[in-house]
């Protein structure tokens, strides 16, 4: 019987122990013992994350993960889901990270750690051709905005008093302003460029700017020091490298990666 205690004593304090370790890891360690970065991506959002003509996924963010994953010697294995599918699935541990222009607030600080920045954005209002009724932040106020929802740039808008007209992709978004039946739509001054260099026939302006940039950084869960470190240094030889302002010049047609 004594033997029997001890053995099972030893047991009950391999498996604390196992725990232990298993609770102390950080994703570092997972992401280079997997030998891959798993990340989510929305793929619908010019230029920054979408599918070529040949329905390949490229963007400005996609290049970006695929150098930070280089920097830290593993493949880069993307996600590709809708935004609040995304961040459900890095809460849950089905990937590691997101990059798709995450920015920080309040909320997120208390779940995640985060990256340096990797771009400072301004955000910009842009409204129908024919629209004189928004020229000041002030004006948004009751205005219905397209937008999603649980994104930053929806989040901001509600901020302003707005009353969000939800979509899920840019074409819609674009749909609802044309249309009338939504009066405007917040988002980065680059998510605007690009789509109105391609689409230089569609009836829309861009009104003004957010008077602060948003930084787009790379988020883990809470207690991944290693990860959070090891992306940063990535990011900071990626900018020091130039690599970071040829990706932004381009996908965004500037350099977005410096204050």
């Amino acid at each position: 019987m004594k033997k029997l205690i001890a053995l099972l004593m030893a047991l009950t304090l391999l498996a604390v122990s196992a725990v232990s370790l298993a609770e102390t890891e950080d994703l570092l360690d997972r992401v280079l013992a997997a030998g891959k970065l798993v990340v989510g991506t929305e793929g619908t959002y010019p230029p920054n994350t979408y599918y070529d003509e040949d329905g390949n996924l490229v963007g400005f963010d996609v290049e970006v993960a695929q150098a930070i994953a280089a920097k830290l010697g593993v493949e880069y294995e993307p996600f590709v889901s809708d935004w609040a599918s995304i961040i459900s699935a890095m809460d849950t541990g089905r990937i590691d990270t997101v990059i798709n222009e995450v920015e920080i607030n309040e909320e997120r600080l208390l779940k995640y750690d985060f990256s340096v920045p990797y771009t400072y954005i301004h955000g910009a209002v842009l409204v129908a051709a024919d629209n004189e009724d928004i020229k000041t932040l002030d004006d948004l106020k009751g205005k219905r905005a397209a937008q999603n929802a649980s994104s930053m740039w929806g989040i901001r808008a509600e901020e302003y008093g707005a009353t969000i007209v939800p979509v899920t992709s840019d074409p819609q978004t674009y749909d609802l302003i044309t249309t009338g039946r939504a009066d405007f739509t917040l988002n980065a001054e680059t998510a605007f460029a690009d789509y109105m260099d391609k689409h230089p026939e569609t009836p829309v302006k861009v009104v003004l700017k957010t008077e602060g940039a948003s930084s787009s950084v790379v988020p883990c869960l809470k207690g991944n020091t290693k990860f959070a470190e090891a992306v940063s240094k990535a990011i900071e030889e990626l900018r020091e490298e130039g690599v970071l302002a040829e990706l932004s010049m381009k996908y965004f047609k500037g350099d977005f990666t410096n204050e």
